[in-house]
């Protein structure tokens, strides 16, 4: 082989992380789901203008 150690290492690697990027594309982990929190006006304390 006429490749150095390094750059076949290198390579397994980015393939090692686009094969994960694809895994983690085609099965994405699930989202608890959550209540939207909305504030509600504060009557109490205005004013009365």
């Amino acid at each position: 082989m006429s490749r150095s150690p390094l750059m076949m290492i290198l390579l397994l690697v980015l393939g090692a992380v686009a094969v994960g990027l694809l895994a983690l594309g085609a099965f994405p982990p699930a989202v608890p789901p959550q209540q939207v929190e909305r504030p509600l006006p504060n009557d109490r304390f205005s004013t009365g203008r």
